[in-house]
């Protein structure tokens, strides 16, 4: 059966760059593509009741109007999703990626729990709907997907650019190791150029770390370049990312000491807020 990888689309600018890095993905990998787009309880259940202390005749009168609006909003909510995924599905077909279309009513962490064990990968964009035009703002369902998912979570950045140069952050925990194994033994990173870099301290554990990652990475056929960055983790690999111009960042999705700061809190959001470019995160 062939492997597939989930992505998560809404009606932000951000799912053309979604689209772009699954067939991208895809491609390389020899994966498949399901869509996968969530109508909200709001988006698709009863409003409230905004009735009030008013005379019998007239509440029932407005309870049955705000019923059959809740019905035409929900009408509206479900061709809007259908309409995004078939968007969406034809960006891929043009991409000649197989491709297919779920739309899901409920919670998205819930449709994602339900979906994911089927899965190789999950796609998201860094901003929603409701964040596209707030630079500062990251997309509400991130942080919760990032938390819940068990699967590597692909973050698209705003636009997709094909990806030649990988920087790997490395700081010798278990999530870190497996974040390197994963670039070892998928076909994504074949034949890309390689960089593993540890922040903080050139210390002989940090030293003996970078080269056991590298040692992992040499026995897949990759050649690795190694390096160690003073500063803090957003900071230094912020700017040797825009310095050294990679395309994509790869990490673990939780450490220890000074990294492990950035995926338990506001400095894992602030990481992938800054980044400008896509993040895959590696439990």
């Amino acid at each position: 059966m062939t492997k597939k990888i989930i992505a998560l689309v809404d009606g932000s600018t951000y799912s053309k760059s979604v689209c772009d890095h699954a067939a991208w993905i895809a491609e390389r990998g020899g994966y498949a593509v399901e869509l996968m787009h969530v109508l909200g309880r709001r988006e698709g259940g009863a409003g409230s009741d905004l009735s009030g202390a008013i005379s019998l005749g007239a509440r029932s009168a407005l309870l049955e109007e705000l019923s059959s609006l809740d019905e035409q909003r929900a009408k509206l909510s479900l061709t809007r999703g259908r309409a995004i995924l078939e968007d969406a599905k034809a960006l891929l077909d043009a991409a000649d990626v197989k491709a297919t279309e779920h739309l899901r009513h409920g919670d998205l962490i819930e449709a994602i729990s339900e979906k994911e064990g089927e899965a190789e990968m999950i796609l998201i964009g860094k901003r929603g709907e409701a964040a596209d035009f707030a630079k500062g703002h990251l997309g509400s369902n991130l942080e919760r997907v990032l938390r819940a998912a068990s699967k590597p979570l692909f973050v698209a950045s705003r636009a997709f650019r094909p990806i030649g140069k990988v920087l790997i952050a490395y700081d010798g925990s278990a999530s870190a190791m497996r974040a390197v194994d994963y670039v070892a033994r998928s076909p994504l990173y074949t034949g890309l150029r390689i960089r593993i870099v540890t922040v903080g301290s050139a210390t002989d554990a940090a030293k003996k770390g970078l080269e056991d990652a590298k040692a992992m990475l040499s026995a897949a056929g990759f050649e690795a370049e190694t390096g160690i960055l003073p500063g803090q983790p957003e900071e230094a690999l912020g700017k040797l990312i825009d310095e050294a111009d990679f395309d994509h960042l790869v990490m673990g999705a939780s450490g220890h000491s000074r990294l492990r700061s950035l995926f338990v809190g506001s400095t894992s959001l602030e990481m992938i807020r800054t980044c400008k470019v896509p993040i895959l995160l590696v439990r």
